[in-house]
């Protein structure tokens, strides 16, 4: 499984996909290559793939530190800390000063497997950002 493998199933996938969402993507070269997944009607929240030996990770980027109400950022990770176990297939942290949301799979999941896992942390990524609405400038 490589990034190209992913490209090519989600772009070709229109509107047969299991999830109803239609997928652009754009590969990134660089020292690790990546894909950059976009939702059609998404496009504010891309997600980023990217495949080692072990794992497809999946991440999706969501503010920044300065976009944080620093008065109410204790609470806000609180906050984050309590929506990680029911928020399926997601997780938190922190890349530099942005945090993210972001879900990992094994090398041998199945393409659908793949499809599944970017619609739910798209979801998620709506979902956390609503939720967290008030701690953020």
């Amino acid at each position: 499984m490589n990034i190209h493998t992913i490209a090519n199933y989600l772009n070709e996938l229109a509107d047969i996909s299991h999830t109803g969402f239609t997928f652009d993507c754009l590969p990134i070269a660089g020292e690790v290559d990546v894909l950059q997944v976009t939702i059609i009607d998404r496009e504010e929240l891309p997600i980023f793939v990217s495949v080692t030996e072990d794992q497809i990770l999946c991440i999706a980027y969501l503010w920044g530190e300065d976009e944080v109400k620093q008065s109410s950022r204790s609470e806000m990770l609180e906050a984050m800390v309590e929506m990680n176990i029911p928020m399926p297939l997601s997780s938190f942290s922190k890349i530099d000063n942005k945090y993210v949301i972001f879900g990992a799979l094994s090398v041998g999941s199945s393409l659908s497997d793949v499809e599944h896992e970017l619609a739910v942390l798209s979801d998620n990524s709506l979902e956390v950002i609503n939720e967290m609405t008030d701690y953020l400038i």
